[in-house]
């Protein structure tokens, strides 16, 4: 049965009309019952007020009466509004109304419907008598809920809101598939207690959008599943896109491909990389083509073709390129082809880089190599060849190629720096083209990167000056000692001849004072050599951190805050305590002159694990466990030249007279002998840290048996027969002397040969050998061997300005001596004694 709209607006009428005379109903009684309630509370007004009271009501009543009378003649009250705004809807224009393609319907605030068109009927369907809701129609779908409900909260907002909802059957269930609705609400500005909803059947558009869909992955599928690679990359390198099949061939996995994620440097081989840059920078509109190699993940090569395009934008940008990957089989190509192509992959694969240039010194051709050394200044773009180097290789360069250009044969190679970086460098060798014809190439110009040589050439000369500086250091100690030991000694005997007391006492002390100071001198060259004497034995860090943290808060003073941080559990180092503290108040004493204005020192120690030390990648470090100690100032910090040279002998940055140049070369030298290493980090302004690394010691029961301190002897005289070895007259004769002055037998000899002959002479007399190390003719070790071969039991002791390990190499293993550091005082000589004798 057709419903028309007519009976469902006058049943809209009267529902209107009958809310509205219930909202009028509701009025009048609340106004009677105050009304009544006035008029119970006039019977308890006192009677003096009552007339009073009565004439104001009165008046109140009438003044209410006359204002509603003149609001009504000018159109400010309206009788009737029930009625009235039940009779909106009707109102509006049918035609504007029906003629709306979709279906709509009028409703108040809480989506209760009012108007609907003949589209929104249809809709709901024609068994209907009554309007339906919104809510209603779309009541069979749970998922649909959920949008009616956001569209109803909008509407009660006063907002506009849109929601698709896919109807199984459809509204109404009617259709034999699902449809899709768009639902729309939009207040009415003119009538703000209306809204209207707009439901549209957008099934058609939504399978339309489903097919544009299903074609697109159809696309993709046929493009990832092509027998060519395929790929996208913007300006800068980042690939945006690649199909399945190139993927493949670089064996990733395409699912954890993220676009943008990956550069084009990650899939090909550096000089590949070069060329496919540079043809990217040129942003020739055509195709090029280029032969190069994939970078598979497993670490192979693929030769590929490259048929690279890269779109230019009106105002000249470069857009993303679409590149297309096509795989090289073998037989694919006659002769010539193969020829070719091998000689393409050979140009551009050569560790050499090659260009070529024209008669105005200008590049035409280059290979993949050129490209990765001079990108900088090339970018893909036709350059002078002067260009790519800096302002000095200039001429020289030019020279070398117009002696090219005029068929030279002999041309000397140019060694030049980078333009773009001065710290890296090349080796430049222009040959001539003897065929050329006028306009075509000239030269071909072949260039070698010499940066990583010229630095090892730099690193050799240095060392070869350190070792020479330290063969000249050592030699001139070992002198040096010979002469100390003769003062130091003498000094001895004289001032065991005078009292305190006497006039000369004094003066021979600061003979023996200023001795000890050149052995101090002298103990710093053979720390840079690293021949000194080194006594090493387990110790903790920690323990002689804290020892030494007074002396070191007297040297730095009363500006510099000095803080000593150690970790729990520090790991045993064995090294010579002397010479370790040395190094930790050499570096104290340097941080402290780099704070003139004063500053904190700070003293961390620490366990390093080998992991952790891997983090170290200077030249010759060895990672392993080590503890390291970590200076750091806060003081003017040191420029890279300085850096370059702080551990050479004799240089130093303070003025004239306030150092010798040796701090910082004999805390080298020490940490090196010791086995451990040192790295600085610092910067101007910003301060020094100095790290110390040295090897973790496992002690075993032995050592620290040896550790535990042992009494020194009291009676220094002694009876034995002493054979005393020594090249030097003045020590030979100061030692004969203090020896015989206890009571020894001394025999004296001047070399190992004369030693030998008294050995034969005297037999069992002697009972120890005090031999120097480095004699003429025979030296000390070698006269060991030979006593050895008479008398294996006799004991021996070495003196040397050397260190011990300098000579203990050339003895075997179970050899057993003893060992006495020069320069040595006249006790250090017979306590030496003593203790080997009592051995």
């Amino acid at each position: 049965m057709a419903v028309t709209s007519e009976p469902i607006e006058d049943k809209q009428t009267r529902r209107a009309e009958a809310r509205a005379r219930r909202d009028s109903m509701s009025r009048i009684i609340v106004l009677s019952v105050g009304l009544v309630a006035a008029a119970g509370s006039y019977l308890f007004v006192p009677p003096q007020w009552a007339e009073a009271v009565v004439l104001i009501c009165l008046g109140v009543l009438s003044a209410v009466g006359v204002m509603c009378l003149f609001l009504a003649a000018g159109g400010f009250i309206r009788f009737a509004r029930a009625k009235a705004a039940a009779s909106r809807a009707p109102a509006l224009s049918e035609e504007i109304f029906e003629a709306i393609g979709e279906g709509a319907v009028i409703c108040n605030r809480s989506a209760g419907p009012l108007r609907g068109n003949a589209a929104y009927l249809k809709l709901a369907g024609d068994g209907d008598v009554d309007l339906p809701s919104v809510e209603r129609l779309f009541a069979e779908s749970p998922d649909a809920s959920e949008a009616i409900y956001r569209l109803a909260s909008a509407a009660e907002k006063g907002r506009r809101a849109a929601e698709e909802i896919r109807m199984p059957g459809g509204v109404g269930g009617r259709s034999e598939g699902a449809r899709w609705y768009r639902v729309k609400v939009n207040p009415i500005p003119a009538e703000p207690e209306l809204v209207l909803w707009l439901i549209s059947d957008i099934t058609r558009e939504r399978e339309h959008q489903e097919n544009i869909f299903q074609e697109l992955q159809n696309a993709i599928d046929y493009l990832d599943h092509a027998p060519a690679g395929f790929f996208s990359m913007q300006p800068d390198g980042r690939i945006r896109y690649l199909n399945a099949t190139l993927a493949e061939w670089l064996g990733i996995d395409l699912a954890e491909f993220e676009p943008g994620g990956s550069n084009i440097s990650d899939f090909l081989t550096s000089e590949s990389a070069s060329l496919l840059e540079a043809a990217s920078a040129r942003g020739e509109t055509g195709t090029e083509v280029l032969e190069v190699d994939l970078a598979r993940a497993n670490g192979t090569r693929k030769p590929v073709r490259l048929l690279h395009r890269v779109p230019v934008s009106a105002d000249g940008r470069l857009g993303a390129s679409r590149t297309l990957v096509l795989e090289v089989t073998a037989g694919e190509a006659d002769a010539g082809q193969a020829a070719e192509r091998r000689f393409i992959r050979f140009f551009n694969n050569t560790p050499m880089a090659i260009a070529s240039v024209d008669r105005e010194g200008m590049i035409n051709l280059s290979n993949a190599r050129f490209l990765k050394l001079f990108r900088g200044s090339d970018a893909g773009r036709r350059i002078e060849l002067a260009s790519v180097v800096d302002a000095s290789g200039r001429a020289p360069l030019n020279a070398a190629v117009n002696a090219a250009i005029s068929r030279r044969g002999d041309i000397a190679p140019v060694d030049a720096q980078f333009g773009e970086n001065e710290e890296r460098s090349a080796r430049f060798f222009v040959s001539p083209i003897l065929e050329g014809e006028p306009g075509e190439d000239a030269a071909i110009v072949y260039a070698l990167e010499t940066t990583e040589q010229r630095a090892l050439e730099a690193q050799f000369a240095q060392s070869q000056k350190m070792q020479a500086v330290g063969q000249l250091a050592g030699g001139i100690a070992h002198d040096f000692n010979n002469v100390l030991t003769a003062i130091i000694g003498y000094s001895d005997l004289l001032l065991s001849n005078h009292r305190p007391s006497d006039p000369a006492f004094q003066d021979i002390m600061n003979i023996k004072q200023n001795a000890n100071r050149a052995a101090n001198l002298v103990r710093q060259l053979l720390a840079f050599s690293r021949r000194q004497t080194l006594q090493p034995r387990v110790i903790r860090l920690d323990e002689l951190l804290s020892e030494i943290a007074n002396l070191l808060d007297r040297l730095l003073g009363e500006k510099v805050e000095l803080a000593v941080e150690h970790q729990p559990g520090l790991w045993p180092v064995k090294a010579d305590v002397n010479q370790l503290e040395q190094v930790v108040v050499n570096l104290a004493v340097n941080a402290r002159d780099a704070m003139p204005d004063g500053g904190k020192l700070t003293i961390k120690t620490s366990n390093m694990s080998e992991a952790e030390s891997a983090d170290f990648r200077e030249d010759g470090f060895r990672p392993g466990e080590y503890v390291l100690i970590k200076i750091s100032d806060t003081g003017t910090g040191m420029s890279p030249e300085v850096m370059e040279k702080m551990f050479e002998p004799f240089f130093s940055t303070k003025d004239i007279g306030k150092g010798t140049g040796l701090g910082l070369s004999t805390v080298y030298g020490i940490v090196k002998q010791t086995g451990g290493f040192i790295y600085v980090d610092s910067a101007p302004g910003k301060g020094s840290t100095f790290s110390v690394l040295l090897p973790r010691h496992e002690p075993e029961a032995a050592e620290e048996a040896e550790a535990k301190p042992k009494a020194e002897p009291t009676d220094l005289t002694g009876s034995a027969g002493i054979l005393l070895v020594e090249d030097e007259e003045a020590v030979r004769a100061f030692a004969a002397r203090a020896l015989k002055a206890r009571g020894y037998q001394v025999h004296e000899a001047a070399s190992g040969r004369e030693a030998l002959d008294i050995m034969a002479e005297s037999g069992e007399a002697i009972d120890l050998v005090v031999s120097d190390v480095v004699m003429p003719e025979m030296d000390g070790p070698t006269l060991l061997k030979e006593l050895r071969r008479t008398n294996p039991e006799l004991k021996i002791i070495f003196v040397s300005g050397y260190a011990e390990d300098a000579f203990a190499r050339h003895l075997p293993d179970t050899e057993n001596f003893h060992f006495l550091p020069k320069p040595f005082s006249l006790k250090d000589l017979a306590m030496a004694v003593k203790k080997a004798l009592e051995s």
